[in-house]
């Protein structure tokens, strides 16, 4: 349960500690090296895939394989549990993400995005780009590398996900076996998020890059304070933003009537630990009245109910999409991971879109105001522009 809005965290004595912001998606990388060869380099021996991502709130490794399956894990359980840093894989690697973030800063989905999310918020660490700046992570050291490892990768602070056709005994024995625990490093994490205020700092961003037509993000702040949706929350907006947007509900055939819209439309509830916002985002010549169309929508709905066939359409669909996700191994590794870090129990998410009533779908619409709302647009360069 380590991420990028993870950068600061109370030692010991109680003292706050700030991270170079990009350390938990650094520390990633180099992760897999090891005296004795990285670990794809092992994976590759045995035929698995093998990757690794950091996000938000999170840092997986991971690996698939239809053979060697104890192999495999065991190479992951080692070198999670191995650091190896010096001073001159830092420094190499230091160039390789430098390179990683000035690619994505010019690339316009990545950008509209965080675009917003710095209109959004004043403090919040989520405003800040995963891989953090080329500035922040040449801060990074191999003893800050250490630091942080110790204090994020305790055993009290991680968790397995495994899908399969295995013995869950005899996986667990294993484990048992190859796992090394040493309870010197099994410090609690400690993470430090701050509370920040509920108004938006910015509620229009734009900025220009080559875009052929300009992309909007639009998102909507539920609170300034650093607190984590409720099962029963996620799956309430999730339901909500299918009546309101989805490709049955009016104002989507509004939209697309109107050619405000196209087939890169699309919605999410954007959450994690410790943050939560829904969010629009496509193509559009006119993104400021596709906002306030959503506005106006959302209003509607507020005076006016909602369509009873509407609601019970959408959360079927919804349910029905997270059952389907039970056929795919990796679908389940992602659901039981999304239930670790939120810390809530897989099933409950299902009980909690059965039991939804429509008044629960109601008070969730407060977020729709104007006030709440920030819109990022990238714009294409003018012609002789820079």
């Amino acid at each position: 349960k380590y991420g990028s809005v993870d950068n600061a965290y109370l030692d010991d004595n109680g003292q706050k500690v700030d991270l170079p912001e990009g350390i938990a998606h650094f520390l990633e990388h180099k992760l897999f090296e090891s005296e004795d060869g990285d670990a794809f380099s092992k994976y590759a021996k045995t035929g698995a895939y093998s990757n690794a991502y950091t996000s938000f709130d999170r840092t997986c490794y991971l690996f698939s394989c239809s053979n060697r399956f104890y192999d495999n894990l065991k190479i992951l359980l080692d070198f999670v549990r191995s650091p190896y840093f010096t001073e001159a894989t830092v420094n190499k690697e230091q160039g390789i993400i430098g390179q990683e973030i000035k690619m994505y800063d010019d690339m316009p989905n990545w950008r509209v995005m965080f675009n917003m999310l710095e209109g959004m918020f004043y403090t919040h660490p989520v405003r800040i780009d995963i891989a953090g700046t080329v500035q922040s992570i040449a801060k990074i050291t191999d003893k800050t590398l250490y630091d942080c490892y110790n204090r994020f990768y305790s055993l009290s602070n991680m968790f397995l996900v495994l899908a399969g056709d295995f013995d869950e005994g005899q996986v667990l024995d294993f484990i048992n076996k190859n796992l090394a625990v040493d309870d010197t490093q099994n410090k609690k994490a400690n993470a430090v998020i701050e509370n920040e205020p509920d108004n938006v700092k910015q509620n229009l961003v734009n900025c220009n890059l080559d875009v052929a037509k300009p992309l909007f993000c639009i998102g909507f702040k539920e609170s300034g304070r650093a607190k984590t949706p409720t099962i029963k929350q996620i799956a309430g907006m999730e339901i909500l933003l299918k009546m309101l947007a989805g490709s049955a509900s009016p104002l989507y055939k509004s939209l697309l009537e109107k050619d405000l819209i196209n087939e890169e439309f699309s919605f999410e509830y954007f959450t994690g630990r410790g943050f939560s916002l829904p969010i629009f985002d496509g193509e559009s010549d006119n993104p400021k009245e596709v906002l306030n169309l959503i506005l106006a929508e959302a209003d509607r709905l507020k005076s006016g109910g909602f369509d009873n066939k509407l609601f019970e359409a959408s959360r079927r669909e919804i349910y029905g999409r997270g059952i389907r996700r039970f056929d795919s191994a990796e679908g389940v590794c992602s659901m039981l991971t999304d239930s670790a870090v939120l810390e809530y129990n897989l099933f409950d998410y299902f009980d909690a879109l059965a039991s939804i009533t429509k008044q629960d779908i109601l008070n969730q619409l407060s977020v729709f105001t104007a006030e709440k709302a920030v819109l990022s647009v990238v714009n294409p360069i003018e012609k002789g522009g820079n």
